[in-house]
């Protein structure tokens, strides 16, 4: 065989490892919640959303409230994957087991939060939203627990904040007026079934930029 021969049929080889990798690496991306993406989390064990809304805790710092919903179509149950401060999260990059981040609410832009005041209702910890337009401080920041090298959209996982190592848990209590039937979101220092969440209805950001969508959107 020529060399010219030889050299189209190597770069041939190339072209197509090329294809087969960059196909692979989207299909795989696309089995994890990534950095960027708009999601909608349930806690498994109590199957209610992760929700928020401008109603500020009357006790404790008084700062806005993070409830558990019942609905899967409350627009205020959208939250945004986004990385700590002062670190770059690249969109549409899978987000790794143990990496710390940030979850933004998509309506009020502030920040899951936690702190050393007791939450209303059980008197675990509370949980909040926090910060404006998705800036708040060190303690908006929380680790993602899983058992793989990335958060699977499939698998439940935990979230772990790490100012202050408590759980983001649910337990059953309700809220009356004015929230009525809405759950206490809060942070408990076990890691057991109330603390286990699922990404559900939302939108997953790709390293092309270009978000599969995954549900109402």
């Amino acid at each position: 065989m020529e060399t010219s021969q030889i050299f189209r049929s190597f770069v041939k080889f190339l072209w197509l490892v090329f294809i087969f990798s960059e196909s692979e690496g989207r299909e795989l991306d696309s089995h994890y919640v990534t950095c960027g993406s708009l999601v909608k989390l349930l806690n498994t064990r109590h199957n209610v959303r992760l929700h928020s809304h401008d109603v500020k805790y009357g006790s404790g710092s008084g700062q806005q409230s993070v409830t558990g919903v019942d609905s899967a179509d409350d627009s205020n149950s959208y939250w945004r994957i986004r990385g700590k401060p002062s670190v770059i999260c690249q969109r549409g990059v899978p987000i790794k087991c143990g990496q710390q981040i940030r979850i933004t609410h998509m309506t009020t832009g502030r920040n899951l939060h936690s702190h050393h005041f007791s939450s209303p209702l059980s008197n675990n910890q509370e949980v909040s939203a926090f910060g404006e337009s998705g800036e708040g401080d060190d303690l908006d920041v929380w680790s993602v627990q899983c058992g793989g090298a990335y958060w699977d959209r499939e698998d439940a996982v935990r979230f772990k904040h790490v100012g202050t190592d408590v759980f983001l848990s649910v337990t059953g209590e309700q809220y009356g007026h004015p929230i009525r039937g809405q759950r206490e979101v809060h942070g408990m220092h076990s890691a057991n079934h109330h603390n286990y969440w699922k990404a559900m209805e939302g939108v997953f950001i790709q390293p092309s930029n270009e978000p599969l969508r995954h549900d109402e959107l």
